[in-house]
């Protein structure tokens, strides 16, 4: 027989705990309120289970399941969890992997998208991979990115960032209320002193030289790289170019959106070197694929490492995305043509009207101007 009785459970009113026996507890907080707890204990630990409000769970019915819970840890299974799946409320592990598979094809980097899974398996699973998604707080979050936040602040800044969206995909399901207050978490975290990053770029008066290294060999690296030199591409962009994007009548080459960093199409004007360079690229076609820029492998892109060593071999000190900053230099520099127009052909976000404007084609023309007037520049 238990030592408590539900009259007892109703007239108990001081602070405390009331045991009932084999780990039962009543527990009666100072404003009043009562529940239920069971103290197990496994492997020389031991815990506090809550099993419910007495408004809820009467005395019989907590009795039945402190039996429960003593025999589920009994046998090695966490209680608490259990009540989590029954529920419905995934854990942090379980929305991560959720979450995981409905954007993944949506992520069209697949670096980006294999990071964005280990980060959180690495950093965040051994913290809190097994609390309830509806139970995470700004404190978990803080616990997770605090060992790292000076030490790797780019990847504590991306856990926070991914933590916080698992989150808001918690809230849209249901599962929670309130997003994480991350804002209150970073104030209490140590201020961290970012330097800018800046990639490598070749002088702008040095590149015709460098262009001339380039096409003093013909492969289809040296090609890639001349093509992103005189389109200021973004490695991905060229590395990624397939055929039918390629408009040879026309002289422009359309990347379309789901390519883009922005998201958005993008037309680039192909200045006659640049033509010259995509119809070289043709004798390297591979029927099988459909990558102007193929690499070891028919059906996969040419590796950005293999541009980076032609940088290397040729002993410069710039990478491939450092000859977008050289064109930018050049442009302002050597010509007078408008800074948006630079700006659109680097794929820059603009104001909404010259963006505009570019699309109708007002700009565009300008833009092929430029473009001609840099790849005349390139291969002086």
């Amino acid at each position: 027989m238990g030592r408590l009785s539900a009259t007892a459970v109703k007239a108990a009113k001081e602070p405390g705990r009331y045991g009932d026996g084999d780990g039962l507890y009543l527990v009666v907080t100072p404003s009043g309120s009562k529940s239920w707890v069971c103290r197990v204990q496994k492997n020389g630990k031991r815990r506090d289970i809550g099993l419910g409000s007495v408004k809820k769970v009467p005395l019989a019915l907590a009795r039945e399941r402190a039996v429960k819970t003593r025999m589920q840890v009994e046998v090695g299974i966490d209680p608490v969890l259990e009540r989590r799946k029954e529920a419905g409320i995934p854990t942090f592990r379980e929305a991560v992997l959720q979450v995981f598979a409905e954007n993944k094809t949506t992520w069209k980097n697949q670096k980006h998208r294999a990071q964005w899974l280990s980060t959180l398996e690495r950093y965040a699973f051994p913290i809190i991979g097994d609390l309830s998604i509806g139970e995470l707080d700004g404190h978990h979050a803080r616990d997770v990115v605090a060992p790292i936040w000076l030490e790797k602040p780019e990847t504590a800044r991306r856990v926070r960032q991914r933590i916080g969206s698992v989150v808001d995909w918690a809230i849209g399901k249901g599962y929670r209320a309130l997003p994480l207050p991350l804002a209150a978490m970073d104030k209490s975290l140590p201020k961290v002193k970012t330097k800018p990053v800046h990639h490598a770029a070749l002088p702008y008066a040095e590149v015709p030289k460098f262009f001339a290294f380039l096409q003093s060999g013909e492969s289809i690296g040296r090609l890639a790289l001349s093509a992103l030199i005189l389109t200021a591409a973004r490695s991905g962009e060229i590395r990624g170019a397939t055929w039918d994007e390629i408009d040879f009548e026309n002289a422009l080459w359309t990347i379309p959106a789901e390519r883009m960093k922005a998201g958005r199409e993008h037309v680039i004007p192909l200045s006659p070197q640049a033509l010259s360079i995509f119809q070289k690229a043709a004798r390297f076609r591979e029927a099988r694929s459909p990558l102007v820029f193929p690499g070891q492998r028919a059906a996969k892109p040419l590796s950005d490492m293999t541009l980076t060593k032609i940088c290397r071999d040729a002993q410069i000190d710039a990478v491939p995305h450092g000859f977008r900053s050289s064109f930018r230099d050049g442009v302002a520099e050597e010509t007078t043509f408008d800074g948006d127009i630079a700006e659109m052909a680097l794929a820059h976000a603009i104001g909404n009207k010259v963006e505009a404007a570019y699309r109708r084609g007002n700009l565009l023309e300008k833009g092929r101007i430029m473009m001609n007037s840099w790849g005349s520049f390139c291969e002086k």
